[in-house]
Order: structure tokens, then C-alpha cells, then sequence
């Protein structure tokens, strides 16, 4: 599997687009936290570019080796994976777990694909299963997952990265997995698809 990117400044419509995939992502799955990585090629780094939940303030900035944990793993792998128990997996990586100060006990993680490039990491953590949802835990994760890359897109490849994924079905599917979500969670949603909406206006 391909990995790549030189880190990308994000400008603010598209951190808040990211910020807001993790905040959505977090609530579907009315997870403990939810975050996006980066990958730096020049420093052989994952960064931590989003975050919502546990870790929000301190994390964003943060950065580990690509070889450590599952999101590193996910990244080089391009599989997207399920850990229900990371104290038994090898791929956890216990050690910078415990120095962010919020130790998961169960991990999803996305890998974020640009024409089978992976770029980035999309992770959930100490998510509440839901058994009445439609689409499986990983399909779902895989929607956010391609709408985070969009976002990246933009930054990367501005309006040629548009142009293939204005058509995209995803975004019809993030939509139809937020029908169901009510009160602050609902808002959360709403504020994620105004976001699309904003970055898609501004760079077609």
C-alpha cells in the first residue's frame, strides 16, 4: 500500500469541515473520541489534525511515528480495522496511549484513500454499538472517511480533486446515516453538512 503527503495547511474552512467530521463521527457511534490523522511524509509522523472528546484540547498538534499503533498500522495496511480489546492486540500502542492521558479500550480506525493513496487515519474510540443501524460500525466509518479526505482534496489539489468528487455518493450517504440523530447530536450533523456545503461552494 502507497502512503503519502506532505503535511497540508489547512485553511479554516476546511479544519472546521474535518472538526466537524470527528464531532459527527463521535456521535453516531456515541463514542468517547474521535480523531483524524495526517500523515507527514517529510517527518515519517502521523499528526493529529482533529480531535473530538477526550483529548480535544491537547491533542491537535500532536504527532507519533507511522511504525506505532493501530492508526499506524491502518495507515500503511490501507484496511480499515476493528479492535474491541486493545490491551490484547500488539498493534496498540499503550505507551503513547497513556501519555496523551486517555487510554481506549476498543479502536475503529478508517484509512483516508486518494486514488489508493493513503494520506491519513480516521479513528473512533470506546464506541456504543447500535444495533439498529443500517449500515455496518466500518461501512459508516468509511463514509466519514471519504468526506475527510474530500476535505483534504481541496487543500491538496484544489479544483481538479472537486471536480471528482462533487458527484461523489457519499456525501448521500453521511446524510442519510445523520436522519437519525436528534437533539444536540442532530446539530452536530446539520453543522457537518453545512460544512461540506461551504467547502464545496467555495472551491467548484
Amino acid at each position: 500500500m502507497n502512503i503519502s503527503g506532505a503535511l497540508p495547511v489547512l485553511d479554516k474552512r476546511n479544519q472546521r469541515l474535518l472538526q466537524s467530521i470527528v464531532e459527527v463521527a463521535r456521535a453516531i457511534f456515541n463514542a468517547e473520541a474521535s480523531s483524524i490523522f495526517i500523515f507527514d511524509s517529510g517527518s515519517g509522523e502521523l499528526v493529529f489534525e482533529a480531535v473530538s472528546g477526550a483529548g480535544e484540547d491537547t491533542l491537535v498538534g500532536q504527532r507519533f511515528p507511522v511504525d506505532e499503533g493501530i492508526a499506524g498500522w491502518v495507515l500503511q495496511s490501507g484496511v480499515p480495522l476493528i479492535v474491541d480489546n486493545v490491551t490484547s492486540n500488539p498493534l496498540h500502542a499503550r505507551k503513547f496511549a497513556e501519555s496523551t492521558g486517555y487510554t481506549p479500550t476498543s479502536v475503529m480506525a478508517a484509512p483516508l484513500m486518494d486514488e489508493g493513496t493513503s494520506i491519513g487515519v480516521l479513528e473512533v474510540m470506546d464506541r456504543r454499538p447500535d444495533p439498529t443501524r443500517a449500515l455496518g460500525d466500518l461501512e459508516l466509518l468509511g463514509l466519514f472517511a471519504s468526506q475527510a479526505t474530500v476535505a483534504l482534496q481541496v487543500v491538496i489539489q484544489s479544483q481538479e480533486a472537486m471536480a471528482r468528487v462533487i458527484h461523489d455518493d457519499t456525501l448521500a450517504g453521511v446524510a442519510v446515516a445523520l436522519g437519525g440523530l436528534t437533539g444536540t447530536r442532530r446539530e452536530a450533523g446539520r453543522q457537518l453538512l453545512s460544512s461540506i456545503r461551504d467547502v464545496l461552494a467555495t472551491e467548484a
